[in-house]
């Protein structure tokens, strides 16, 4: 039985003790804030929200769907969940994107899309039920919206619109403790990369309004957030279908001004969209964090064309260069894949020749792997496993000296931290009173390293920024004496 919903969002108490569910989570920021929306959802619908899956009544396990290791890792965290003894439910991208293939491959699950999301209450009351559900056929997203951006505003607001999975923020619910948060500003991507799926089953590009945007950042900030971190499949792409290409332009300031925000950071960004414009005010508007979270990929131009991208090494080392002249201390991070088909040896020494050039501060490095439903299947040139994992040591390696010396290009510059834990007060941490934990503008908090400050005044709290010298590294972590507090109005 289910509670009821006061105006103010209130879950009142239920007749009956409350069904719980535990909410796992596996991949990207953006399935985090998927999670959090979905769990909002079960809280309004009178489930209670349990974090240990053991005892629970189901257990809503958010797929990732992007890679071959991130498949096995669903699987495993769903065949994990089923030991619980609970029911299990499959939602997020790998159960989109296979829905009934992946239902029949893995019966102890129960398979929902993200069309099941806006009612995501009654599905799992149907699962606890025993009421049948049938598990949905995949389908090509993109076809559900029409192909003009400017045309998808309209069509996803109608009544006959498909839900759009992230499209509108409904009652979200935190489902993780501290100072940041995801905040998403779109859903789906139009980009045709020949390596990626993500367009078939996350669908067309549609940015979320701005004043909606605005309205759940004032809402994260009331719960004590005070970093926001900017995502979706694209950033660079904000607005085209709201009829204005330099709309996070003039979000970006408007979050930054957000009451109890201290710093605004945007990921996912490619480097074939960054209009000068963006690169300014990401660079110079106070309050948002100098960091760019650039999709390279490659850097060998001919290569980049075969993977239907743009740029090569030069434009590459241009864009990183004209940053860097607007904040000197600017962060970047990229990803890269090795093994793409046709890769030649000389490729591979001018990814090299960039990476050494650049000097970015964080890097992942993948290898290729054959995705279905993309062109890069029946391309040829196909290279062995065994080469492709030598040529991601390779790049791996090269990437972890070149990672840890741009740190320790910091030492003796100005840093501003977000301290996120208190670690005198860690248990068996051995660190001394006023020793905090927190990352500074240039590292995301959940991928590029930390930053330990020393000499933190007494009364500090999570989510505060703290001016500190870097006065050490650790690999590509850092360390950093503080300063002062930076002003409240930051």
């Amino acid at each position: 039985m289910r509670g009821s919903v006061d105006y103010d969002g209130a879950v009142t108490a239920p007749s009956s003790p409350a069904r719980t569910v535990a909410v796992v989570t596996l991949g990207c920021a953006r399935n985090e804030v998927d999670s959090e929306e979905l769990a909002g959802r079960l809280a309004a619908d009178g489930y209670r929200l349990v974090e240990d899956p053991e005892g629970a009544d189901a257990v809503l396990v958010n797929t990732c769907g992007f890679i071959e290791s991130a498949k096995k890792d669903s699987v495993d965290a769903i065949l994990a969940a089923t030991d619980s003894g609970a029911e299990v439910v499959a939602v997020g991208c790998m159960a989109e994107r296979y829905g009934s293939e992946l239902a029949g491959a893995l019966p102890e699950a129960t398979v929902l899309g993200f069309d099941d999301y806006a009612a995501i209450g009654d599905r799992l009351d149907d699962v606890l039920t025993g009421r049948p559900l049938v598990p949905h056929s995949p389908r090509d997203r993109r076809t559900l919206l029409p192909i003009s951006p400017v045309a998808r505003t309209a069509a996803a607001t109608a009544a006959e619109a498909p839900a759009i999975p992230g499209h509108g923020w409904v009652q979200r619910r935190r489902l993780a403790s501290g100072p940041t948060a995801a905040l998403k500003l779109a859903s789906g991507c139009d980009r045709r990369c020949a390596f990626c799926a993500i367009p078939t089953f996350r669908g067309s590009f549609v940015s979320r309004p701005p004043a909606e945007v605005l309205g759940e950042a004032r809402w994260l900030a009331s719960q004590g957030v005070t970093e926001l971190v900017l995502v979706s499949e694209n950033s660079t792409s904000y607005g085209k279908d709201l009829g204005d290409l330099r709309s996070l332009e003039r979000l970006l300031p408007q979050l930054a001004a957000v009451e109890g925000v201290v710093r605004v950071r945007v990921a996912y960004l490619q480097p074939a969209e960054l209009r000068p414009g963006l690169l300014e005010v990401i660079a110079g508007t106070e309050g948002v964090a100098p960091y760019f979270d650039l999709s390279f990929q490659h850097s060998s131009p001919g290569l980049l064309r075969r993977m239907r991208r743009f740029g090569g090494t030069d434009d590459f080392l241009a864009l990183v260069e004209r940053a860097r002249s607007l904040a000197p201390e600017a962060g970047f991070r990229t990803n890269v894949i090795l093994g793409f088909p046709g890769e030649t040896e000389d490729d591979v020494a001018e990814l090299e020749r960039f990476l050494t050039a650049a000097r970015l501060d964080a890097v992942g490095v993948f290898g290729y792997s054959d995705e279905e439903g993309t062109e890069a299947v029946g391309l040829p040139g196909k290279l062995d496993r065994t080469e492709i994992d030598a040529r991601v040591r390779r790049v791996t390696d090269l990437v972890e000296e070149l990672t840890a010396q741009r740190a320790e290009e910091r030492v003796g510059t100005r840093a501003e931290v977000l301290l996120t834990e208190d670690l005198s007060a860690v248990p068996d941490a051995g660190d001394g009173p006023g020793v905090w934990s927190g990352h500074a503008a240039h590292q995301d908090p959940d991928a590029d390293g930390t930053t330990t400050v020393t000499g933190v005044p007494d009364g500090a709290r999570p989510g505060q920024l703290v001016a500190a010298e870097v006065v050490g590294t650790e690999g590509v972590d850092l360390v950093a004496a503080a300063l002062a507090p930076v002003p409240a109005g930051r």
